[in-house]
């Protein structure tokens, strides 16, 4: 929450795009006079403190497109032009409780299946806070996390983090999440999924500090570099 407060140390990092859940609305950002300003934006919610933002920072433009499904209310699939290579971005805070199927991993499920098609034929990115780890699969029969995973890798589409850091699933090194803010209850929710026309040009995978981002956030940033 409160991204204003937050950018001018987000954006020391310089990044060409920039997926912020929890973000209020347009209407709530006011930035310092001096803190750099996007030159394109998309914003979804009904809560004008809580929403899920995308900035670009860099010549990348967006549009939403039109297969959004909008009972998956924060998967959002955007098509991101202006690069050496367009391709589709599902912004990704997983968090419907709305539904009566489940608000988490449920939600990635149903996108993952929903958006199938364009999973199979784009270039495309997965990326935000999917509130899901392999840990918690014995909760969900289906549709779990790891069911997500090979879904995607089904496609081609595999987690930056794990490929880049030769993680295994369940038993990552970096958190992206500590419950309470407590450094004693980490969990890695966080993820960025890339197809493979994105991973063969990935260069660093970083997750932020817990003692540096602790007091600003629950949550550490995820930042993938692409040549």
């Amino acid at each position: 929450m409160a991204f204003r407060k937050k950018a001018d140390l987000i954006l020391a990092h310089q990044p060409d795009i920039l997926v912020v859940p929890e973000c209020e609305s347009p209407d709530k950002l006011k930035f310092n006079t001096d803190t750099p300003k996007p030159t394109d934006m998309l914003w979804f919610g009904t809560n004008q403190n809580k929403g899920l933002g995308i900035f670009s920072y860099s010549k990348f433009r967006f549009k939403k497109l039109r297969n959004h499904d909008p009972n998956i209310k924060m998967i959002i699939p955007i098509a991101v032009t202006g690069g050496e290579l367009d391709f589709v971005l599902y912004a990704v805070w997983a968090n419907n409780p709305d539904d009566p199927d489940g608000q988490y991993v449920e939600q990635v499920w149903k996108a993952v299946n929903h958006y199938d098609k364009k999973l199979k034929s784009k270039p495309s990115i997965l990326i935000g806070d999917f509130n899901s780890n392999k840990i918690f699969d014995r909760k969900y029969r289906i549709g779990n996390h790891s069911h997500v995973v090979t879904h995607l890798e089904k496609r081609g589409i595999q987690s930056c983090y794990h490929l880049h850091h030769n993680q295994v699933q369940g038993q990552e090194q970096h958190p992206t999440f500590y419950l309470y803010r407590h450094k004693d209850k980490p969990y890695h929710f966080d993820f960025c999924f890339a197809s493979t026309d994105m991973t063969d040009k990935m260069q660093s995978v970083e997750i932020g500090e817990y003692d540096l981002w602790k007091q600003y956030s629950d949550h550490v940033p995820v930042m993938v570099t692409f040549e």
